[in-house]
């Protein structure tokens, strides 16, 4: 018989000797070898910590914890962590009772639940799905095991929570397809609106730079408490939990001045484990040192703390803090509804992380669940590699030629990105076009049957597109288009476009104008060469 319940301080060696059984000596997080750690972790009115205990052996075959009050989440929000069963105990069930019972306490204490799944294999994600918790986002390469794993992260509604749900958030048009998404799986209205057309926060860089000692402390505090404009990050610390807290977590901040006044400061916790920073808050009286505060903060993950991985928690409100973000190459990875309370409202934030690392993102042991948000975010890190290369060869083609910077961006959000091996045919003569395909790197060859022969008529090389106008005009190929070499592209799909066209009819117009100049020129020159041969025929009769 397996019983479960809190765990007390005669279970803390119990606790200690399943992670060694279940991890081994070289556990990610040595805490949890740690006696004094787990003792504390048994007494923090903070933390659930579960055990599943043998009656008759008086064993302890698992453990489970929940992390309630997370801070300036607002608290009601909690982290459903590490669930561990005895290797030589599974397929007992003791997994699910450990779960079916964090559930029915956390249910009490939290408006949303959250947790980290591995995808080094499909079970917790799977378990999480189970009990309801719905796919939120795709963290890659968050987590350090024997090597640096990407997390998929869930998340669950209590109580009151989407009652409080704050609606029609405006977000970026990177974030869009993210969110609806979430919002969907979670079985949320999807209400989320574009916002195009916020700017990003000013480039300025006129400020000095120190890390924030006890002086400047009062200084953050009165602009915290004259805050008017809504709060745009936020994080599990705050400047008013009091410097020693601070301290205790591993945070820091960094204060900007100007002419020798405080005039902002930015908060963020380094995981030297993890190798992992995380911005959680943002304090200013304008926003001219908001941008210069998270460079800053980059350059010390580079240079000071060699990390990995950096991530922050941006209001889903808030689209110019998303731009200033996306511009300095973090990537939406995570949609959170109703995360945190600003007033009496629960709001939706979204994770954006910035990787340090090379970017591998696989794909192949998530849970089915998983999936479909695994894609979006893969396509937005894809997007984001390509993008200085798109912004450099879409001008320089003339169906795309007099579009606005803007609207080259929106137009760059909706290609994807395919490698095409040697030899590979991506267009057949006659077929009807159904993708665009600007050449990143490689070549493709374009040639034309006579008779029974190819014959190539041309090469068309990095930088330049294939089946642009066929894709407007809706024609067949002519030609047909293969793979010279091992070449990657830029796919822009006939259904991406259109679907842009139609939130977009601005860009429409453009392209379609460029389409009627492209064909009139076409005409004019097909009409000047039967005229031409009219005449030739006609000097030849004579």
């Amino acid at each position: 018989m397996i019983e479960v319940r809190a765990a007390t301080e005669n279970d803390v060696d119990g606790i200690r000797d399943l992670f060694l059984a279940a991890y081994g000596k070289s556990y990610t997080y040595p805490a949890y070898y740690d006696p004094f750690v787990l003792k504390k972790m048994v007494f923090d009115d903070d933390t659930l910590l579960l055990v599943a205990e043998d009656n008759k052996s008086k064993v302890i075959l698992g453990t489970a914890s929940v992390i309630f009050d997370l801070g300036a989440f607002g608290d009601l929000a909690g982290e459903f962590g590490r669930l561990v069963v005895h290797p030589d105990a599974r397929r007992r069930g003791i997994g699910k009772k450990l779960m079916e019972k964090r559930l029915e306490i956390a249910s009490v204490r939290l408006h949303v639940g959250f947790v980290e799944n591995r995808v080094a294999h499909p079970f917790s994600q799977r378990i999480s799905y189970r009990y309801g918790f719905a796919p939120a986002g795709f963290l890659p390469l968050k987590a350090y095991f024997a090597e640096r794993e990407s997390l998929a992260l869930y998340v669950l509604h209590f109580g009151a929570a989407l009652r409080l749900r704050r609606n029609n958030p405006r977000v970026i048009p990177e974030v869009f397809q993210l969110a609806q998404q979430v919002l969907s799986s979670c079985n949320i209205e999807p209400d989320a609106i574009i916002d195009g057309d916020s700017a990003p926060y000013p480039n300025e860089h006129e400020f000095e730079i120190e890390e924030m000692r006890t002086k400047g402390y009062a200084s953050l505090l009165r602009f915290e408490r004259s805050r008017s404009g809504e709060q745009e990050i936020f994080g599990p610390a705050r400047i008013h939990q009091g410097l020693f807290s601070l301290k205790a977590t591993h945070s820091h901040y960094v204060i900007a001045r100007k002419a020798g006044h405080l005039v902002g400061a930015i908060g963020f916790s380094v995981d030297h484990v993890e190798k992992a920073v995380k911005i959680f808050e943002i304090v200013t009286v304008d926003q001219r040192p908001i941008r210069m505060l998270i460079e800053e903060v980059i350059d010390r993950c580079l240079k000071k703390y060699d990390m990995a991985y950096i991530e922050t928690d941006v209001g889903a409100y808030s689209p110019s803090m998303q731009r200033t973000l996306l511009e300095l190459q973090f990537v939406p990875v995570a949609y959170i509804p109703a995360f945190a309370f600003q007033k009496a409202e629960r709001c939706d934030v979204i994770r954006m992380a910035r990787l340090f690392v090379p970017v591998q993102l696989d794909g192949s042991s998530l849970y089915k669940t998983t999936k479909p948000v695994f894609r979006i975010i893969k396509s937005n890190f894809s997007t984001h590699d390509i993008l200085p290369q798109l912004a450099r060869a879409l001008p320089e083609i003339e169906m795309f030629s007099g579009l606005t910077k803007e609207q080259m961006r929106r137009l760059i959000e909706v290609c994807t990105v395919a490698e095409l091996k040697e030899g590979k045919q991506v267009v057949q003569s006659g077929q009807r076009s159904e993708n665009a395909l600007i050449v990143l790197n490689g070549e493709l060859t374009v040639s034309t049957k006579l008779g029974k022969k190819h014959h190539n008529v041309g090469v068309i090389s990095a930088g330049e597109c294939f089946g642009e106008t066929a894709l407007l005009s809706r024609e067949k190929h002519t030609v047909a288009a293969t793979a010279k070499v091992h070449t990657e592209v830029a796919v822009m799909s006939r259904r991406d476009l259109s679907q842009l066209i139609r939130r977009r009819p601005d860009i429409g117009v453009v392209l379609y104008k460029n389409l009627a100049r492209s064909l009139g020129r076409k005409l004019r020159s097909m009409s000047a060469n039967a005229a031409h041969s009219k005449q030739s025929r006609a000097g030849r009769h004579h």
